[in-house]
């Protein structure tokens, strides 16, 4: 099959997003599927304000239908709800071309965050945007839920998964966090406001706390949290490194569908510490983190799991299946379709 997926997400951003549809690519080229990428780089564009990592493309539907059809696509999924997105909607709208979507991110959320916008305008939009998809791929049963509460019953299962290759227990430790006083506490991601990352480095548990991940809010954290260890952006190998070496991984946001960061801890033998919320709540269970109210209480009961039973839970988190829900979700167009 000739898959096209759209999207607002790709390198050189850092996020869940982009890890995915990467990891979902690979496997889907593996199985012998011909995949094509539709992103900013094909375009110009300008900073996001506020979040200059993001780039806002300038795609005309024209542009992106013209690629589409070239592609023969037998398959259009759209990833995001940004510009790319909104192009290859329009174009395949006037064809009466079916296409599915993807709700990655909660973006009434956020950006009530980040401006104190009221989310139910937002999700006006995500209504409209998401209402013609032949199906909205949905990472866990709450996210679902949740679609269905804003009128969008049409949601369909797509999980996530581990790079097994690269998490996991056996492999190196960060040396450097052998030298921080114990336990060490570790978050991995977006250092900015929609995280909530201040309600973890303000939390009075004893011990050292760490961020690895680079954003908008690092400066002012960084000022306002003189003990906090801020490492900046890790993938690969150091990233892994560094889960292994964590006493903890605190997942403070209340806003993320998924957190694949968590289920790359838990295959270093990390356990996890969260608010019980979105995300936490479908991914994690009592064997392998802790969730709580109170991020101290979550911390303190977290710390008392299991590594090699927080490895042997991560098993079941695989890319392929998560391809293979991917696969199936699609809808086939008909012969001819692009051409029309």
């Amino acid at each position: 099959m000739r898959i096209a997926i759209v999207t607002d997400a790709w390198s050189p951003q850092v996020n869940g997003v982009v890890r995915t549809l990467q990891a979902v690519r690979a496997e889907l080229e593996a199985m012998g599927h011909v995949v094509l990428v539709v992103s900013p780089e094909r375009f110009a564009s300008v900073p996001c304000p506020t979040y200059p990592e993001i780039r806002l493309a300038f795609a005309r539907s024209a542009a992106v239908g013209r690629m589409l059809a070239a592609f023969g696509a037998d398959a259009i999924h759209l990833a995001t709800e940004g510009p790319v997105c909104l192009a290859a909607r329009t174009w395949c709208l006037a064809r009466a071309i079916p296409f599915t979507t993807a709700y990655h991110t909660q973006f009434p959320d956020y950006i009530a965050a980040r401006t104190g916008a009221n989310p139910e305008w937002i999700w006006r939009y995500i209504r409209w945007f998401h209402a013609p998809a032949h199906a909205i791929l949905a990472s866990t049963p709450s996210v679902e839920a949740t679609l269905a509460a804003h009128g969008l019953n049409h949601a369909r299962a797509w999980g996530r998964g581990v790079d097994f290759s690269l998490f996991g227990m056996d492999g190196a430790r960060d040396p450097a966090f052998a030298e921080l006083p114990g336990p060490v506490m570790l978050y991995v991601g977006r250092v900015a406001v929609e995280k909530n990352i201040e309600a973890f480095l303000a939390c009075d548990h004893p011990g050292t706390k760490v961020v690895v991940g680079d954003g908008p809010a690092r400066a002012a954290l960084v000022r306002r949290f003189p003990d906090v260890r801020f490492l900046g952006q890790r993938t690969g190998c150091e990233l892994a490194a560094a889960y292994r070496a964590a006493d903890v991984l605190v997942f403070p946001s209340r806003t993320d569908t998924f957190g694949l960061v968590m289920i790359e801890a838990l295959a270093c033998g990390t356990p996890v510490a969260a608010y019980p919320v979105t995300g936490p709540l479908d991914v994690l269970d009592e064997r392998v983190g802790a969730m709580d109210a109170d991020l101290r209480t979550a911390i303190a009961g977290a710390l008392t799991r299991d590594r090699v039973t927080c490895a042997a839970y991560a098993g079941r988190f695989s890319w392929a299946a998560s391809a293979r829900q991917f696969l199936h979700a699609l809808v086939p167009l008909q012969p001819l379709a692009l051409a029309a």
